[in-house]
């Protein structure tokens, strides 16, 4: 096999890696893109592909995050990781832990922990890679690494929120959801968000975004009958989907071009928290990317006209 071969084969690893270490698409995808042109350089012939590429993904994506942080300490506002519509790398035999560590809410935990420990949980607990492989691929020891891991277990478990696990019913769920969402439906809306349910945005300061997050099913119930009945009246299209294997929806506008992600958190046949993501930097991956200050303005002149007639 030759090593562009051995490369591909392994590339949806490689970005699944990358991505639960840096919660960015971008930034992922940059990383892999390294890792090969370093691969591509090297006269080395490892005894192990996969074994060497993680490592070097691993390494570089540590790299990556521990400047990102200090940028999204300075962010404007919460910060979310960039939407992933599907995971490139399956593995049936560890198809429970892969789906879990994408979604939104762990990514946030992970976010708690420090690069070292991030990577460490990444490759022992999400893709079961042994102790001896951790150890290479973040240059530490493999007792270092145990610890590394093992506060990381802690940390996470800490913070850790199980979201239902039947697809079906989420699916159910999200559909009258966003159903209630289009038609404006406060007491539906109402009726399926949990008591304590929490909204946030991520705009980055480049979009228009919630001073602070929602919490209250009346108060989430209002602002979204409120708000997205008007989008829709405007040309926007809700398009419901898996959003970081979790109930979601791309909202476009009349042109087709993105104009935000929502993410619905699903626990006890309830929606415990939405996110969305609206910071135009982290949706171009999905396609073309609105301008959500066009959009709000033609709605505030919208309501203006409906409210003067």
């Amino acid at each position: 096999m030759s090593k562009v071969e051995e490369f591909e084969e392994l590339r949806p690893l490689l970005f699944s890696i990358a991505y639960r270490i840096l919660g960015s698409v971008g930034e992922a995808e940059d990383a892999v893109q390294e890792t090969w042109l370093r691969y591509d350089a090297s006269t080395t012939v490892p005894d192990s592909a996969k074994a060497y590429l993680s490592a070097a993904v691993t390494r570089l994506s540590i790299d990556v995050l521990r400047s990102a942080r200090v940028r999204r300490e300075e962010y404007v506002g919460p910060w979310f990781p960039e939407p992933l519509l599907a995971d490139p790398y399956q593995d049936p035999e560890r198809a429970a832990e892969l789906a879990d560590s994408v979604s939104m809410a762990a990514l946030l935990l992970l976010e708690r922990l420090s690069p070292l420990e991030r990577a460490a949980f990444v490759l022992r607990e999400v893709f079961g890679f042994g102790f001896d492989e951790v150890a290479g691929a973040v240059g530490r020891s493999e007792p270092a690494c145990r610890q590394l891991v093992v506060r990381a277990r802690r940390h996470m478990a800490e913070g850790r929120t199980r979201f239902e696990a039947d697809r079906r019913e989420r699916a159910e769920l999200a559909a009258r959801f966003f159903r209630a969402l289009s038609e404006g439906d406060l007491d539906g809306l109402r009726g399926l968000l949990a008591a304590d349910v929490s909204l946030a945005g991520d705009g980055g300061g480049k979009a228009p975004q919630l001073a602070r997050a929602v919490l209250g099913a009346d108060k989430v119930a209002r602002l979204l009958a409120a708000v997205y009945p008007g989008l829709l009246a405007l040309g926007v299209s809700c398009e419901p989907r898996p959003v970081n294997g979790q109930p979601g929806a791309i909202f476009r506008d009349r042109e087709g071009a993105v104009l935000n992600v929502m993410v619905l958190e699903v626990l006890d046949g309830q929606v415990q928290g939405v996110r969305l993501v609206v910071n135009p930097d982290k949706l171009g991956h999905l396609g073309p990317v609105a301008d959500p200050w066009v959009l709000h303005e033609e709605l505030r002149r919208s309501r203006q006209g409906g409210a003067g007639s």
